[in-house]
């Protein structure tokens, strides 16, 4: 099995140069060269690379309410247009308790639309996120259509976006529109419209399971460092299953900070074990590298040659998949980890899933 591969890049527009972090502001790890080694690395690879189209609002709507999308779109040139504003947006208001009304203030709004001070935006950040939407859509109708595994060159990451926030370095949730988007294409194709999302990301996929919370047709499921010390700390609990109609298709496996490779994998593989019981027609794979070793963040200790495991053992479910680039920020093993997990998932032979069907 060779890879498809998915890019565009507008994705390298958006590059603020810090965020706010513990009190103060911090260089910014999340670079527009982390898109770049992906691609120059499938290139070297062989890998069949496509610039995705734009496929317009239509797929963001599915997912973002009308006002995030609205206030991203507008957001910096009404920023920037107001005296003695900085070139970047960090709110300094946020929504508290018995606040109820929606701003119509950039400032206002700046606070209402995000859950933290890690995603500031600058000039270029709707052009890149936006593209980087695109990249998802394009891969996710490929692989609903074809039944071809895709990876999808995403950047900025996607997976802390909510429906109407964003925080964590993301902006728009590229693994909940790819999901969302595959979910009539698989119906047309006469296949059932079910998705599972992994996500492999050392941080929790907080926007997604928002996203999906009260939802039957898209299984949630993350392996990531506890958030009792580790980013976003407010969810990702093991007792979060979802609610209503989506009681018992979100499940979290959240694993002490520095839980050694070994560990990983055997969380990996029963959470593997549950995706199959789920029977997916599609799956999209939040593909974080920071549970790598060597990752700044330091949350999880997935080695180099790991990462071919972990590939090996995803493409084993025999479900087309699409993979979703979500973080990793020791940029300069960024293509070795990539492809070691490349190397992993192209070369385990699949055996078809019969509840795909």
């Amino acid at each position: 099995m060779t890879i498809r591969a998915v890019h565009h890049p507008d994705v390298a527009l958006h590059h603020p140069e810090a965020f706010f972090k513990r009190g103060q502001m911090v260089p910014m790890p999340e670079l527009p060269r982390r898109a770049s080694a992906a691609v120059e690395l499938l290139t070297a690879r062989g890998a069949a690379l496509e610039l995705a189209p734009d496929y317009g609002p239509a797929p963001r709507g599915a997912v973002h309410t009308p006002e995030l999308l609205r206030y991203l779109e507008t957001a910096h040139a009404r920023w920037t247009a107001r005296p003695g504003f900085s070139d970047i947006i960090i709110p300094n208001v946020f929504q508290g308790p018995g606040m109820s009304g929606y701003p119509t203030d950039i400032l206002g709004l700046a606070g209402y639309h995000a859950s933290d001070l890690s995603a500031p935006i600058c000039a270029g950040t709707w052009a890149a996120v936006a593209a980087a939407a695109n990249v998802a859509v394009h891969g996710a109708r490929i692989v609903a259509e074809t039944g071809e595994a895709v990876y999808a060159a995403c950047r900025p990451p996607g997976h802390h976006a909510s429906r109407d926030r964003i925080g964590g370095f993301c902006f728009l949730n590229n693994a909940a529109i790819a999901a969302q988007e595959m979910l009539p294409l698989l119906a047309a194709e006469g296949r059932r419209p079910r998705v599972a999302i992994l996500d492999v990301d050392a941080h929790h996929g907080n926007g997604t399971q928002e996203i999906f919370w009260e939802r039957e047709d898209v299984y949630f499921v993350s392996l990531h460092a506890d958030p009792a010390e580790f980013y976003p700390y407010l969810a990702g609990f093991r007792g979060e299953v979802g609610e209503g109609r989506g009681r018992g298709f979100t499940r979290n496996y959240p694993l002490p900070v520095g839980t050694s490779e070994v560990d990983y994998l055997d969380a990996l593989a029963d959470a593997l074990d549950l995706i199959h019981a789920y029977g997916p027609s599609a799956l999209v794979v939040s593909l974080g590298f920071d549970a790598y070793e060597g990752d700044p963040y330091q949350g999880l200790k997935v080695s180099t040659p790991g990462f071919s495991r972990l590939g090996g053992m995803i493409a084993a479910l025999g479900v087309p998949t699409l993979l979703v680039q979500e973080g990793g920020y020791a940029i300069d093993d960024l293509q070795a980890n990539l492809a070691s997990f490349l190397d992993g998932f192209e070369g385990t032979t699949i055996k078809g899933n019969d509840k795909n069907a």
